[in-house]
């Protein structure tokens, strides 16, 4: 790491810590050259590939403004929202993997969505999967009840668009 001071292009780390919310680590660093103290903050990136094959990176609020429409007029908070892109977030990051679609964005959006408001979640999830009739519609509004009946279960979409109710435990 160069010295923002003096050029130098190496320097030491002093102290190392996390951020708040762990999702960054805060270096302090000294130059040997000039003997300056500055703050480096690193962040792992996290790539989102979308439907045309473009690239860009992951962004927090872009999850925020897509759940802000579906949440227009229900009753939910901005930090809400806030938290629910948190937990997105987390999601995709579980997956260990530098690059994600966008489909797998869409993918984390639609459970934690579903526990916070269920008009919301139907919205999102017309628009994510292109519902095209009112029995697109119907089909998951029956998932739902039958979630419910369940004692809440998570509703889970398979991948190729198949809709089934799980039980929560993994397979």
């Amino acid at each position: 790491m160069f010295c923002p001071f003096c050029r130098h292009s190496d320097s030491r780390v002093v102290d190392s810590r996390a951020t708040d919310d762990g999702s960054a680590i805060r270096r302090r660093r000294q130059c040997p050259e000039c003997d300056r103290r500055f703050t480096t903050i690193e962040v792992a990136t996290l790539s989102v590939v979308k439907r045309s094959g473009v690239i860009e990176p992951f962004s927090r609020a872009k999850v925020v403004n897509g759940l802000r429409k579906a949440c227009q007029g229900r009753p939910v908070t901005d930090d809400d929202l806030a938290l629910l892109a948190q937990k997105v977030e987390e999601a995709v990051r579980a997956s260990g993997a530098a690059a994600v679609d966008s489909h797998e964005v869409g993918l984390a959006t639609l459970s934690p969505l579903r526990e916070l408001d269920e008009v919301a979640y139907l919205r999102f999830a017309s628009v994510y999967r292109s519902y095209e009739s009112l029995e697109d519609f119907e089909a998951e509004i029956s998932l739902l009840r039958t979630a419910r009946e369940l004692g809440d279960v998570s509703v889970a979409i398979a991948t190729n668009g198949d809709k089934s109710v799980e039980d929560g435990s993994e397979k």
